[in-house]
């Protein structure tokens, strides 16, 4: 067998594990927000800054339209969002968070804290998150197509 292709010796295979864990570990507590994770992104670029074009948004998450439009269709359906025709080019797409978007905030608060408890283990420091954060920042950047142009 060759040596580069043992699962072991692959960056990607811990980089998928790990984001598909962490995403588990929101589950319970998003469940009772009543919303996913990709949701949760979404909402969180939103309370950043409400009122923003769709391009705007699959832009600060690094995803295509065609992933976001689905994900912003159902969180209309729910109730979290209102999709209106930009103001100056009416094929833009503005979201906008609806009342129930905007409490949701409120309720998702404490997540951030709880999802930092549970990472706290004595074998991973903060300073440890901290140098993953910008070492995956610099991945992040080298792989992104929209950081080429």
């Amino acid at each position: 067998m060759h040596e580069q292709l043992k699962l072991s010796n692959q960056i990607c295979f811990r980089l998928y594990t790990a984001s598909r864990l962490l995403t588990q570990a929101y589950r319970p507590f998003l469940a009772p927000l009543g919303i996913t994770y990709p949701q949760y992104l979404v909402l969180m670029v939103l309370w950043e800054q409400d009122n923003q074009m769709v391009s705007d948004i699959t832009h600060r998450l690094m995803l295509d339209t065609n992933t976001v439009t689905p994900l912003l269709q159902r969180m209309e359906r729910d109730g979290l969002v209102v999709r209106t025709k930009g103001n100056v080019d009416g094929r833009q797409r503005m979201v906008s968070l609806t009342k129930k978007g905007r409490q949701l905030e409120d309720k998702a608060q404490d997540i951030p804290r709880c999802m930092a408890t549970q990472w706290s283990q004595p074998d991973l420091e903060e300073d440890d998150i901290a140098k993953l954060t910008e070492t995956l920042d610099k991945m992040i950047h080298h792989q992104n197509p929209h950081t080429k142009e």
